[in-house]
């Protein structure tokens, strides 16, 4: 028995999605990303427009695990084994004419991602395998969704998608009452719930159909080009599929409301679908370049910095060849069943590569290149194959940089600067996400959430001031809260806590907060003269990490970070 999906028409407070969703379903080039919270509805809201298509559309769930055999297609092992050579169609042709749904898609491969938006974006797909090929059609909706917490998708991606809408939870009790009702009367009786729904669903499925038959026939005027060019522009967009997506996006918002020809007020509605993803979110008239002197600006003072009167300061960042940070994965190299669980965490199949003693073997490769060489099923030692897997959705690197006075002390900040950023360059090139943490003055703050911009990385560190005193213990607390199963921190100190935030200790904060970091850690002390006082060490020891000096980061080519409470290990020169 199949189970009934909640009616579209009976959502509740997601009239934006439910709009994106409309459209994607009309012109179905437009591939859509939905973006937010646990429980927002994303899900119900994407299997809701499949059953709002009708009969003999299907709704395909794409499994983050899956082989990219099982997504593209590839041999028909089955048909192999009887000597036959054919090609067996994937989820993705299986979706043809329906919806494919991808949960989580930031945690999807990239080959695997490319591959689908380019289908979406031609209509067809070419399956080529084991000196196989085939063509056939491949046109579906693509609806991807995905928690902003859990990592994001590189720029080049997230611009691949049409659409994209950001959705939350209601705030508003009336609302969320509304929806709660809803939901516990439809999964206490779904026929009836969706009787009582029927006739709504009846006029948006009609509604649907119209506007895919009129979608030709909608005129888009050459003035309103010319329109969207500006708009696109006044954002700071530069990639050319704004442009069309906006262009579609207000064809199909036409046809679905059933007018000829399309309007400004189309192109406006469509506008933050398209355009907000792509936007630069520092987008604004350029500044001038930063001073190659110290540049004083005026103290702001706050809360427990009253004695906080030397004037703040930018400095310039001094390149410094930097390490490769790497962090160890924990994996299946002593086999048994832990193993296949714990490569299964390292990420999805890619590929398969010979090895006589696999440590996760991959049966689909070994059977073929046994049938290829011998015509027989009987496998051979030089038959066997293992898996090859990506890393799923790249690893977050949270740098907490103290900014504090001490650092301005014979212009330190220019190493740290320099320091940062040739450490998220190598991070981001990985797809790694990156975050930034400052603590100065009376507190710390996020001056870059979690992104795999590399320039937007960069703009975030190039009028860091230095100044005020150091709130140690809260810079830390800020990296606590950005840290996922997947994260290193690396902190950029000296050590000198003297801005408490939980008690009148702040040496005793600052402890107390390093424990509470759970994570591979880098501890990189910036501190100098002859008599160190060695708390940046000591940091390093209460949260299990790797402790190494600033100025010794020019000499060492690769840092081996580690998980709490594991074996140290030593950094390699």
């Amino acid at each position: 028995m199949i189970p009934l999906n909640f009616p579209f028409a009976a959502l509740v407070g997601l009239e934006r999605l439910q709009l994106a969703l409309q459209l994607a379903a009309v012109d179905r080039r437009l591939s859509l990303l939905v973006r937010g919270d646990r429980g927002a509805g994303k899900s119900t809201a994407a299997r809701a427009l499949g059953a709002l298509l009708g009969e003999g559309s299907r709704f395909v769930d794409l499994p983050i695990g899956a082989t990219e055999d099982r997504v593209l297609g590839g041999l028909d092992v089955e048909r192999a084994l009887k000597g036959e050579s054919a090609l067996k169609p994937g989820l993705l042709s299986e979706a043809h004419g329906g919806v494919l749904y991808i949960d989580e898609v930031n945690l999807l491969a990239d080959h695997l991602a490319d591959a689908l938006l380019d289908a979406v974006a031609s209509g067809v797909h070419v399956v080529e395998r084991e000196g196989f090929s085939a063509r056939h059609e491949a046109e579906f909706v693509l609806v991807g969704s995905m928690n902003p917490e859990e990592g994001g998708l590189r720029p080049q991606l997230l611009d691949r998608f049409a659409l994209v809408v950001d959705v939350s939870t209601p705030t508003d009790p009336s609302m969320r009452s509304e929806a709660v009702q809803r939901r516990i009367a439809f999964d206490a009786d779904p026929e009836a719930f969706g009787h009582a729904w029927r006739d709504e669903q009846l006029v948006l499925s009609r509604q649907l159909h119209r506007a895919r038959q009129g979608l030709k026939s909608v005129a888009f005027g050459k003035e309103l080009y010319g329109f969207v060019s500006e708009q696109v522009c006044a954002r700071g967009v530069r990639s050319l599929r704004a442009d069309l997506a906006v262009v579609r996006a207000s064809v199909a918002l036409a046809a679905l409301e059933g007018v000829a020809d399309v309007t400004t007020s189309h192109v406006e509605m469509v506008l933050p679908l398209a355009l907000d993803h792509r936007a630069s979110p520092r987008h604004a008239p350029s500044s001038p370049p930063p001073a190659k002197t110290p540049v004083e600006t005026p103290r702001l003072e706050g809360a427990g910095s009253g004695r906080d009167t030397q004037p703040e300061k930018v400095f310039d960042s001094s390149p410094i060849a930097m390490p490769r940070l790497v962090v160890p994965v924990q994996d299946g190299a002593s086999g048994g069943a832990n193993g296949a669980a714990l490569g299964a965490r390292r990420g999805t199949v890619v590929g398969a590569r010979p090895a006589t003693q696999p440590r996760e073997l991959d049966m689909r490769s070994t059977l073929i290149h046994t049938l290829a060489h011998t015509g027989t099923p009987r496998t051979r030692s030089e038959d066997l194959h293992e898996k090859l897997r990506a890393r799923v959705g790249g690893r977050r690197f949270v740098f907490v940089v103290d900014s504090s006075g001490s650092q301005g002390v014979q212009q330190r900040m220019r190493l740290v600067k320099g320091a940062v950023a040739g450490l998220m360059d190598t991070s981001v090139r990985r797809h790694d996400e990156v975050a930034v943490v400052v603590f100065r003055g009376a507190a710390a703050e996020i001056v870059l959430h979690p992104t795999c911009d590399a320039q937007e990385a960069r703009t975030a560190l190039t009028y860091l001031p230095t100044g005020g005193r150091t709130p140690l213990a809260h810079g830390l607390e800020l990296a606590a809260g950005l840290v996922t199963e997947d994260t290193a921190v690396v902190l950029l100190t000296d050590g000198r806590a003297n801005v408490p935030s939980r008690t009148e200790d702040p040496w005793a904060d600052a402890l107390n907060a390093a424990a509470a970091i759970t994570c591979p850690v880098l501890v990189i002390d910036s501190e100098t003269g002859p008599h160190p006082s060695g708390r940046a060490r000591q940091l390093a020891d209460r949260m299990h990490g790797t402790h190494l000096a600033l100025d010794a980061l020019d000499e060492v080519r690769l840092v081996d970070l580690v998980r709490p409470m594991a074996e140290r290990t030593t950094t390699q020169p």
